[in-house]
């Protein structure tokens, strides 16, 4: 498994989003999964306190206790945990990070992520917070989602001397590429890593669900009519047809095709896809193999641009 980075900290190229665990998958679903993972190589373990109501850092916290040392984790904070438990005013930081440590059983979170903007607090009442997490050592490395470009220069401003995003996770793959006009580039002008959440489009790009047919049984698309209305488009079911007829004329799949795609990025740090069997996690650590080259990923351009 390659490494690459966020800030200070060294990351597997394909990680495990752990959004799953706590909802989908009991304890023992979770734990199959997690075991998998570091056995194929995943160091990168991505959550947030929301997942399953604090039931995923649980869950984590009790898998990873023993590799603490090999992996890293990070998780979010600042959707809604019910309770008055939201936001990101800086006695609310301070307090989420506690709570997160607790579940986690661990001295330390390795990279704190703010889940979305709060329009209700200023940048820098959050960033103030999280320096001090970082300054005591709770804290290594602390990043976003949901951030646009001037949210992520206006974050950079406000940050001052102290503690600075090292990255930011938005929605990206290769059926929705909206962080190209211009998060990506604000990236590589700050230097920070990017987290593609979705980059399998809630499971489209597994090639597992067809044109005119119901979504996969036992699918997040068949259990979820939202995500489903959202994800299985015509257009996103011609463009992911398209692309697997293009990856298997090069004897690869679909899911290589998504996971690999992103890796060309040079912003893209990890690619975090959730899994809910062993067997999923074992093919998303594999499919990031596959070094395409740039004439392939001009023929991709090609192909979605035909579908559009």
């Amino acid at each position: 498994m390659d490494a690459r980075r966020i800030g200070s900290l060294e990351v597997s190229a394909v990680g495990l989003g752990c959004n799953n665990f706590g909802t989908r998958l009991d304890y023992y679903a979770s734990a199959a999964v997690m075991e998998t993972a570091l056995g194929a190589g995943i160091t990168f373990f991505d959550t947030a306190d929301i997942y399953g109501q604090g039931r995923s850092e649980e869950f984590l916290g009790s898998v990873l206790g023993p590799h603490r040392a090999r992996v890293v984790i990070a998780t979010k904070f600042g959707m809604d945990m019910g309770g008055g438990r939201k936001g990101a005013k800086g006695d609310y930081v301070r307090r989420a990070a506690e709570d997160s440590l607790r579940r986690l059983k661990t001295d330390h979170i390795d990279l704190y992520q703010l889940h979305r903007p709060d329009p209700a607090t200023p940048i820098a009442e959050t960033l103030g917070a999280l320096d001090a997490l970082v300054t005591s050592g709770k804290v290594r490395e602390i990043g976003c989602s949901y951030f646009t470009a001037p949210e992520l220069a206006a974050a950079r401003v406000a940050a001052g001397s102290g503690a600075r995003f090292a990255s930011v996770q938005n929605e990206y793959s290769v059926l929705q590429r909206e962080p190209e006009s211009g998060v990506l580039a604000e990236c590589e002008r700050q230097g920070l890593a990017f987290l593609p959440y979705y980059p399998l489009a809630s499971g489209l790009l597994t090639g597992k669900h067809r044109r005119g047919r119901p979504a996969a049984a036992g699918s997040r698309l068949a259990v979820n009519a939202d995500w489903a209305r959202r994800f299985l488009t015509d257009r996103n079911v011609a463009v992911a047809e398209a692309l697997e007829t293009f990856a298997a004329a090069r004897g690869r799949s679909l899911l290589e095709l998504a996971v690999s795609w992103l890796l060309t990025r040079p912003a893209v740090a990890s690619v975090i896809a959730g899994a809910s069997s062993p067997e999923q996690v074992r093919a998303n650590a594999a499919a990031g193999a596959w070094r395409i080259a740039p004439e392939e990923l001009a023929a991709i351009d090609k192909v979605t641009e035909a579908t559009q």
